[in-house]
């Protein structure tokens, strides 16, 4: 007959709990304590301190790490335009003697996308760089590449119409989704149809027949009364909301990116002369977390 005695009853628990713990490898465990994290950035047009949000925790910890590794002291940016954005994290930034294009290449693997609402391109964001949509349909960000927006100032009728822009892109998206899905094989055929008989009115009505369809459970994208404050004041790059991970935002040294975005550029918009990011480093003190073992 089995005990039922107190100590019988904490090795059930602690075994229950092994049991837990050896089948939730599959789930993110943070690597790093939810509090705030500010990093600092030494570059050669001056200092730069971000603020890292705490809800994108995949980035977060990420961009940690490759702090802590002293990855990106010594890294370009290799890609600035005036009225936008600043661009950096290439490893081939880092080597004086490569002769290619930079901009190709990261280091680690390609990071989940996490979108927020409350996270958006104001003037002073930090974002994750990816690949594009053809190739990169699920948005999946690099492993280094990040930009710093600078970005201008939006009046809100020209706000309205990036949102109107935002929506037909996403619809267009689906609409394309829905034709590739072996299940719409009748509708692909019908659409290919018209195309070989150039029968557009028709293609109109086909396309205009599925967009209730793919649309129905879907969201519509509106820029919050915070964002249109930010976007009509201090500036930034709305048209990009809710395509790149938005995961920091600088705190200290907006003036530095003007100073880095106004630099003379040469082809593929790298600065003539070379703005290196020389330092970086954890300004506060975090605590780490162990995460599970992989079973």
């Amino acid at each position: 007959m089995m005990s039922s005695s107190p100590k019988y009853l904490v090795y059930s628990l602690m075994f229950i709990l092994f049991i837990i713990c050896k089948n939730a490898h599959s789930a993110f465990i943070p690597l790093f304590s939810k509090k705030d994290v500010k990093v600092e950035l030494v570059t050669s047009k001056g200092k730069i301190v971000i603020l890292l949000h705490s809800k994108t925790i995949k980035h977060r910890d990420n961009f940690i790490k490759l702090i802590n590794n002293g990855f990106y002291d010594g890294v370009l940016f290799h890609r600035v335009i005036n009225g936008f954005m600043a661009q950096a994290g290439d490893p081939n930034s880092k080597n004086p003697d490569f002769k290619g294009d930079l901009g190709n290449q990261s280091e680690g693997k390609t990071i989940s996308a996490e979108f927020y609402k409350e996270y958006y391109h104001k003037k002073g964001a930090l974002a994750a760089a990816r690949m594009g949509d053809q190739v990169n349909p699920l948005k999946e960000s690099s492993g280094s590449q990040f930009y710093l927006v600078q970005g201008q100032v939006y009046s809100l009728a020209q706000l309205q119409q990036i949102e109107l822009k935002i929506n037909s892109q996403k619809e267009r998206a689906l609409v394309g989704t829905f034709f590739n899905d072996p299940v719409n094989s009748k509708y692909l055929q019908r659409l290919e149809y018209c195309k070989q008989n150039n029968f557009q009115d028709s293609i109109n009505i086909l396309v205009n027949e599925i967009k209730p369809l793919v649309m129905a459970d879907q969201p519509i994208f509106k820029f919050s009364d915070k964002a249109i404050q930010d976007y009509s004041t201090v500036g930034g790059t709305p048209f990009l909301d809710g395509g790149y991970t938005v995961f920091g935002l600088v705190v200290e040294g907006l003036d530095v990116i003007d100073e880095i975005c106004s630099s003379p550029t040469s082809s593929g918009d790298r600065p003539k002369e070379d703005v290196v990011i020389i330092s970086s480093r954890i300004l506060n003190k975090i605590k780490c977390l162990k995460r599970l073992k992989k079973y």
